[in-house]
């Protein structure tokens, strides 16, 4: 029988060691362990409460270890951040089941040196009164930092960016996991429909209210082996991403390009809008991704798409002239930690190359426009640098383009001042993942 806890250390350690992607590394140990429900959910539990206090862990962990973190071989420090999590952030684990698990865990991977320290600061833990204290309030953004588990160049980033209160509900929207959210496929199906086909097998679907094909899901298992999936009815899809599309608005029979396309969710959306009746350029610069893009578009059997190997910086393949344009680059991520929260611990977040590389993405977008046409560009990013600031110097250096003022539906609040043709969304004012959506247009 397979062990939760090695798994959860096995797919803990694929994440730090080889940058995994920690959706896709659990989903894979899930299956390749054949794991039953219940114990999927605790591997999943341990894997997503590291990642998402990973911080706290290793700072809690710091008041009782004499060895420096960084001295600490890799998967003992993640034995005992599990160990601590359990102890400290599970209350159904009891705590001899935390410290001994822990223990066995250190003599599977034959760590008999690291065993005795595991057991020394866990039990250590398990007696102390006062588990441990925050940092001083004082210093808000380190205080935000080992609260929230995130870098303390992010909490500054954010405070600057948008407001001390803001940057709280944001911080708090990275605990927990976030709602499933699906594109109803209108060319096969009604959102009435598929809840109903949905809810037949016990799975809680809810209409999105500011989408009129847009639903939430819970309890969903593995979608794959949904017979509704496997027909075309939907597509996973964040609100967020489908509002994009939506604001973007394209019609039948008109031609649009899709610049950094993969995996395609927004491509299959836009032709549902399309009624399939048109021509979608849906663009990567890897074949394997553009083979993902392929599959989806029949599985949900769209024809309107056509993959296209091509660099968005270098333009190296040429496009038609396209009625709609989508730009949506990539980004930090730091709209989606919740999501995928190891990308909050990853070495430049916030100073890198990205926005300069986005803009000359936009730019070479542009260039394929027709006249009277509409270009959106997005990220899944909070973080100016990479998009009010790219947008303001586009229409700055593009004085035949000007921007859109967006019409958007209710029960989408704005949570900054910004211009009428763009949008910062984030989860406790839209309800979504965090994203950036601005939309412009060319002079006739």
């Amino acid at each position: 029988m397979s062990n939760p806890r090695n798994i959860a250390l096995n797919v803990l350690f694929k994440i730090e060691q080889d940058d995994a992607y920690s959706n896709i590394a659990l989903n894979n140990a899930i299956k390749e362990n054949k794991l039953n429900h219940l114990d999927a959910s605790f591997v999943s539990a341990l894997v997503y409460g590291v990642l998402e206090h990973q911080i706290t862990l290793d700072y809690i962990l710091r008041q009782y270890s004499k060895i420096p973190i960084r001295k600490i071989e890799l998967k003992t420090k993640i034995i005992l951040r599990l160990g601590i999590l359990q102890l400290l952030f599970m209350d159904k684990v009891p705590e001899s089941a935390a410290v001994n698990e822990s223990v066995n865990l250190a003599k599977k991977h034959k760590l008999q040196k690291s065993s005795g320290f595991i057991n020394g600061i866990l039990r250590t833990i398990t007696r102390a009164e006062v588990k441990y204290t925050l940092p001083d309030k004082s210093d808000k953004i380190r205080y935000y930092a080992i609260k929230y588990s995130a870098p303390q160049e992010l909490v500054s980033l954010w405070i600057k960016s948008y407001g001390g209160e803001n940057t709280e509900q944001l911080l708090l929207s990275l605990g927990g996991r976030p709602k499933m959210c699906a594109r109803v496929n209108t060319l096969k199906t009604s959102r009435e429909k598929l809840i109903d086909e949905l809810s037949k097998n016990n799975i809680r679907a809810e209409e999105v209210p500011f989408l009129p094909n847009a639903i939430s899901l819970e309890n969903t298992g593995s979608i794959e082996r949904l017979r509704a999936y496997k027909d075309g009815l939907f597509h996973i899809q964040d609100a967020s991403s489908q509002l994009c599309v939506e604001l973007l608005a394209p019609k039948q029979r008109e031609i649009m390009l899709d610049i950094c396309s993969a995996p395609g969710g927004k491509a299959m959306t836009a032709a549902q809008l399309m009624g399939d009746r048109g021509k979608i350029f849906a663009c990567d610069m890897y074949e394997h991704k553009l083979k993902l893009i392929n599959a989806n578009a029949k599985r949900l059997g769209i024809n309107s798409i056509i993959t296209t190997l091509r660099d968005g910086v270098k333009g190296d393949k040429p496009l038609p002239l396209a009625d709609r344009i989508l730009c949506d680059v990539p980004c930090s991520g730091l709209g989606i930690l919740s999501r995928k929260p190891e990308i909050r611990y990853k070495d430049n977040i916030i100073d890198n190359d990205l926005p300069q590389l986005q803009y000359e993405i936009l730019c070479k977008s542009a260039e394929n426009l027709a006249n009277g046409g509409r270009l959106v560009y997005s990220t899944c990013t909070l973080n100016p640098e990479e998009n009010n600031k790219n947008t303001a110097r586009f229409l700055s250096e593009h004085p035949d383009f000007y921007g859109v003022k967006l019409q958007l539906p209710s029960g989408i609040e704005r949570a900054i001042d910004e211009e009428d043709y763009e949008i910062t969304l984030m989860p406790h004012t839209a309800n979504t993942d965090g994203f950036y959506i601005a939309v412009f247009g060319k002079k006739v």
